[in-house]
């Protein structure tokens, strides 16, 4: 399990005294097992709980007077195990690991290599029994007698999971599939060994033949040994194809819980101390060496790299940092050697949390899929009285016994739940687990359907559309001044401040002609600019000259007419031109507000600027200028969204500031910038982990495609299960045949949730 996920119950969650828990549930083996246990649970008093099939695990919420051991309790009353997740076990250090020793299985590992040995032998004997009574030129005499000794280990043993669990949910007065399979292939294994024993099925020269439909024939010479064994056969092989593929369906959370590194090199009084991450602790130094992992967030403190977080974020081009930048955890060092000092660790870490709200999503229910569980939990039983009553009425009508019990039988196999149960929780496994590897946390079930019906989309400026920092954009210098000698001026003066205006305009003089001159008798002038002696010149950079040239006038004008912060340079007392510097719109988000019309989204931009900026950058990136919202206060940011409600629209919001985060809540989807604010982020419905906008289009059509495969996989499986039923009944399937289409319509289920995984 992930150290992410806490499962004492200590977190209090916003009801005052109600703690959490995540329970793994075993033996459960269709969709009815899950809707039982839910049930059970949520009967107890102050308890609210959310069962899921695919996954195996309970959510479970309960006030201060139950314990976890009351939940249990319950869990194995109503037939099923419960425990909690045990503790992450650290990993052997190599020093501890004995060479050539053997690492010990899993559980989940034993029982799926048992599954495979039960499927495989039964497989091997159900064969012969499914030819030999198929094709009757292998029908030799006494082939009957043959079929039978293979035929009894599969159906017994082989079989021997659904009778357990059959018997086990029995005695607790309920039923499931299992309880459909076992007592169809019981019955037909029966009627087999009746007729063979006390019918005239046994006697040589005996032959059968393999029919698709129901047919008359004399009730004490017929056989159904194929059916028995086929259909566990089938059953082996759809259960164990179904758990590889919720196996597979939840791999891309489980890579993303492995992703962290498990050892670290702490300095301590200046040496290197090798100990495992789980000892980090906040405030401590560590060192990254080139191929390494980051052991945990924190900040660069000594050296320089390029950190490449593909693996955490999606993105593929290593991100270069240096003393005071922030680095994440699991990402790799890519270039130089780096001290780290920790700011976060354990379940607070960045990679911690993205495996909490991946694993919370997963463990959701979408309210479609609640209405497919009220109908599963009710379905064994309907189902059974429909074999009972297709018994009697075949009987009625035709008074042929063979024909009357082949369609009951048919119809207690071919009718399972259990492609209802899987529809949606490996769909989301699936999809929510390809959108971590990208980069995408969608937090829900019920963030899906807002996906949908979303038209408008607001797109927060600074930060979001733009680099949220200020960037040297335009030089201009007036008649007689060359450009470069007044951005190295200018720069030198600006390095000597911390406004970030002189800051853009210092790191661009610096990028274009070098190093630049040391100032002499600084001097800032509150409102107005700074000014100081570099090289024998008295420069001055602001609004500190009473007159300007009438180019220079012009430059200023047009560049805050453009958006721009202009600021005025000179020397000797003359105004030598203008540098203009500007929050830049990121190179993709132009491509971003594109894709996102595609989707059929309007984009709106918002924005505290002025109107003249904003519509500048709106321009850039492709945004109507009648659909740009400037001058707004952050308190105003919530009513600029409820207003566009009020016209009709529903919107989603992406955004990365403290100020976003009501907006974001209030939005109808709120998509949170990972790069941004940790209040955004709890704010938001999707987080997007890297800090590109063409993300949030990945994001809504992922989450489209996720919920469109949600509801293929429901039609699927309520269509199945509608003419299913209504065929085997009519005698228009041989219980084999129902067997099968059983098995695979499960497969088929999962089969189409895998698809998600090859998302681009």
């Amino acid at each position: 399990m992930t150290s992410s996920t806490s499962s004492t119950p200590t977190a209090a969650s916003p009801d005052a005294g109600t703690r959490e828990v995540e329970l793994l549930i075993g033996g459960m083996t269709c969709a009815s097992c899950a809707a039982r246990v839910e049930k059970k649970l949520n009967r107890m008093d102050g308890v609210t709980a959310t069962v899921n099939f695919a996954t195996e695990k309970a959510k479970v919420s309960y006030p201060p007077g139950v314990e976890v051991a009351d939940l249990i309790d319950t869990v194995v009353r109503t037939g099923y195990t419960a425990e909690e997740p045990p503790p992450p076990e650290p990993e052997p250090q190599p020093e501890q690991t004995p060479a050539g020793a053997l690492t010990a299985p899993s559980a989940a590992e034993a029982e799926q290599a048992a599954a495979r040995q039960r499927l495989v032998v039964s497989a091997v004997l159900a064969a012969p029994v499914v030819l030999l009574s198929m094709v009757p030129a292998l029908q030799f005499d006494n082939w009957q007698w043959l079929a039978l000794t293979l035929a009894a280990p599969v159906v017994i043993w082989g079989g021997l999971p659904f009778h357990r669990a059959a018997f086990t949910n029995a005695r607790h007065g309920a039923a499931t599939m299992d309880t459909l399979v076992s007592i169809g292939t019981l019955a037909a294994f029966g009627w087999s060994l009746w007729a063979l024993f006390l019918g005239d099925a046994g006697r040589p020269g005996m032959h059968d033949e393999f029919r698709i439909t129901v047919s008359r024939m004399d009730a004490a010479s017929t056989i159904y040994l194929e059916v028995a064994a086929g259909v566990v056969a089938f059953i082996l092989l759809g259960r164990y194809l179904e758990a590889r593929s919720k196996r597979r369906a939840g791999a891309a959370l489980r890579a993303l819980l492995e992703l962290g590194a498990k050892d670290v090199a702490v300095l301590r009084g200046g040496r290197e101390v090798r100990i495992p991450v789980s000892a980090l602790a906040v405030g401590d130094r560590f060192v990254v060496r080139p191929g390494e992992k980051i052991a945990t967030d924190g900040t660069v403190v000594e050296g320089a790299s390029a950190v490449d977080a593909s693996m955490l974020t999606g993105e593929s081009v290593p991100v270069d940092v240096g003393v005071g930048d922030a680095v994440t955890g699991a990402t790799v060092n890519a270039g130089g050697r780096l001290v780290v000092e920790a700011t976060r660790v354990g379940a607070d870490t960045q990679l911690a949390r993205m495996a909490k709200l991946v694993e919370d999503a997963q463990n959701g229910k979408a309210q479609v899929q609640r209405l497919a569980d009220r109908i599963s939990a009710v379905f064994v039983p309907v189902v059974l009285l429909i074999a009972l009553g297709t018994l009697v009425g075949w009987l009625f009508v035709s008074g042929d016994v063979t024909a009357s019990f082949t369609a009951a039988v048919a119809v207690l196999i071919i009718a399972c739940p259990c492609a209802l149960g899987l529809a949606t929780p490996t769909a989301l496994m699936a999809g929510t687990g390809r959108g971590a590897q990208l980069g995408i946390l969608i937090k829900g079930p019920e963030v899906l359907e807002s996906t949908r019906r979303v038209d408008t989309i607001v797109l927060d400026k600074t930060g979001t559309v733009t680099t949220g920092r200020m960037t040297l954009q335009e030089v201009h210098a007036a008649e007689g001044t060359d450009d470069k000698e007044l951005l190295r001026l200018a720069g030198a003066l600006e390095h000597a401040s911390e406004h970030p205006v002189a800051r853009a305009i210092a790191a661009g003089a610096e990028q274009a002609v070098g190093p630049l001159p040391t100032v002499e008798h600084f001097e800032n002038v509150p409102g107005r600019g700074v000014r100081g002696r570099v090289e024998g010149h008295e420069v001055a950079v602001g609004r500190l000259f009473d007159e300007l040239p009438e180019d220079v006038a012009r430059a200023r004008r047009e560049a805050e007419e453009a958006g721009r912060t202009a600021v005025v340079v000179g020397w000797d007392g003359a105004a030598r031109g203008v540098v203009a510097v500007a929050d830049a719109a990121k190179d993709t988000s132009a491509e971003a507000v594109r894709q996102l019309r595609e989707l059929g989204l309007r984009p709106v931009l918002l924005t505290g600027d002025n109107r003249a900026v904003a519509e500048s950058v709106a321009r850039t990136v492709g945004i109507d200028p009648a659909d740009v919202v400037a001058e707004v206060l952050p308190e105003e940011k919530v009513e600029a969204v409820r207003r566009l409600q009020a016209e009709g629209r529903t919107v989603a919001m992406v955004g990365d500031g403290v100020n976003d985060a009501a907006a974001l809540a209030t939005a109808d989807l709120g998509l949170a910038m990972g790069t941004g604010t940790d209040a955004a982020i709890e704010a938001g419905d999707l987080t997007l982990v890297r800090g590109d906008l063409r993300v949030a289009a990945d994001a809504i059509r992922l989450s489209r495609r996720t919920l469109g495969t949600i509801k293929g996989n429901l039609v699927w499986a309520f269509g199945y299960n509608v003419a299913a039923v209504p065929l085997a009944a009519a005698g228009l399937l041989n219980p084999m045949i129902a067997g099968a289409a059983m098995a695979f319509s499960s497969v088929f289920v999962v089969s189409n949730s895998l698809r998600l995984r090859r998302f681009r």
